[in-house]
């Protein structure tokens, strides 16, 4: 099984179509080969002319813990490279940074979910590419929560850095399938190419998306393992939320919710009553943490733990959107009064609500706080716009 890094490197008649060309790398630190040198080492030892890098979300380094710390630009001590930040004084490349490559390679791990930045960063990558006549290669890389679909589509007019496109939350692409969409979508007339995985089989077993012959490397610094890469499609909305998303713990992002003044048992009954199906293909376990830093630190919180591995996981019945939904609604059953919503800036977002930036609109949050509104009226709404979705990019699929 090979990556498209894995290709390029070993594949003659790929690295020959570089000769002569400068090139820039789109990187992190999960943007490694089969046997762990990261890209930019690699692509430099094959004799590759790198002219520059850059840095998405987090920094080429991955040091970068939280949502709104930005990274600032510097020269790689080693090659002498310029290394540019995306999520710095720019998110969108400049003319300057555009113009020290001819050929810009993209090499990011994703998540597989609309609001984890770096699907944002490859439109906005080959936006600019149009406009300075560049190229964009894609160096594909698995989608580790594989092909399922799930969540409502971002509506329009509700755009962000975590909303690029009218996608739903779990969008079931490859960078490569996505960035095709992206330029198809918006009609971009840039020379746009995929380097394919040989191999990638997102529908087989144990990993359903990750293959279990690659390691996980953190692709950001609280995307820990594939546990949390298969929630995360749900947990992500507990960032537009009070409730504690285990931040400031060493398992963040794979709780359905963490707070001081919860019941985790009553809340997970409330759940089973309200909609048993919702908490199938995976197990949840009451838990307790104390948050070192971020939401609640150094308060003991009550939470519950998602496992959605091994024989708790059933791939095709594991919805994670609808599972966080879930447990947002039962909590307001049971806590009418309660403050679910985070009312301060998200990802320089400073007129709305977090949750619907995180949701691509109101929807979601509207169905939570009302007390008419039953599963079966979510349940609805996302199943249309996941069939829309399905059928959108059916014929762009490449594996």
């Amino acid at each position: 099984m090979k990556f498209g890094i894995d290709r390029l490197l070993t594949e003659p008649e790929l690295r020959r179509q570089l000769d002569g060309r400068r090139v820039a790398l789109v990187a992190h630190p999960a943007s490694v080969t089969a046997d762990l040198t990261h890209s930019l080492d690699a692509l430099i030892a094959a004799g590759i002319k790198v002219t520059s890098a850059f840095g998405p979300q987090h920094g080429l380094k991955g040091d970068k813990q939280d949502n709104m710390v930005e990274t600032a630009d510097e020269t790689d001590p080693h090659y002498g490279i310029p290394i540019f930040s995306l999520y710095g004084e720019v998110r969108r490349p400049s003319g300057q940074m555009m113009s020290t490559a001819d050929v810009f390679l993209f090499d990011l791990q994703d998540l597989g979910c609309r609001i984890y930045t770096f699907c944002t960063t490859l439109l906005y990558l080959l936006e600019e590419a149009v406009n300075h006549g560049k190229a964009v290669w894609v160096l594909d890389r698995p989608n580790p929560a594989g092909r399922p679909v799930e969540g409502t589509l971002l509506q329009p007019g509700q755009e962000s850095f975590v909303g690029a496109a009218p996608m739903p939350m779990r969008h079931g692409l490859t960078m490569g399938e996505m960035g095709a969409w992206f330029v198809r979508r918006f009609n971009l007339d840039v020379e746009y190419r995929v380097i394919e995985m040989h191999d990638w089989l997102p529908e087989a077993g144990p990993g359903f998306g990750w293959p279990e012959s690659r390691i996980w490397i953190n692709p950001s610094p609280n995307a820990a393992n594939l546990n949390m890469a298969r929630a995360y499609a749900g947990t992500v909305m507990l960032e537009g939320t009070t409730l504690s998303e285990g931040r400031g713990t060493t398992r963040p992002l794979e709780i359905l919710f963490g707070a001081p003044d919860l019941d985790a048992k009553a809340v997970l009954a409330e759940m089973h009553r309200l909609a048993p199906d919702w908490l199938a293909g995976c197990a949840l376990r009451e838990s307790w943490f104390t948050p070192t830093f971020h939401k609640h630190a150094g308060m003991l919180c009550n939470a519950l733990m998602i496992h959605a591995k091994g024989p708790f996981y059933n791939h095709e019945a594991f919805r994670p959107w609808r599972l966080q939904a879930l447990a947002f609604k039962a909590i307001r059953r049971l806590h009418p009064e309660y403050s679910i919503w985070r009312d301060f800036a998200y990802e320089y977002e400073f007129e709305r609500l977090a949750i619907d930036v995180i949701n691509g609109g109101p929807g979601l949050r509207e169905w939570v706080d009302d007390p008419a509104a039953e599963p079966a009226d979510l349940d609805a709404l996302a199943s249309t716009d996941e069939a829309t979705w399905r059928e959108e990019v059916a014929d762009l699929l490449l594996y």
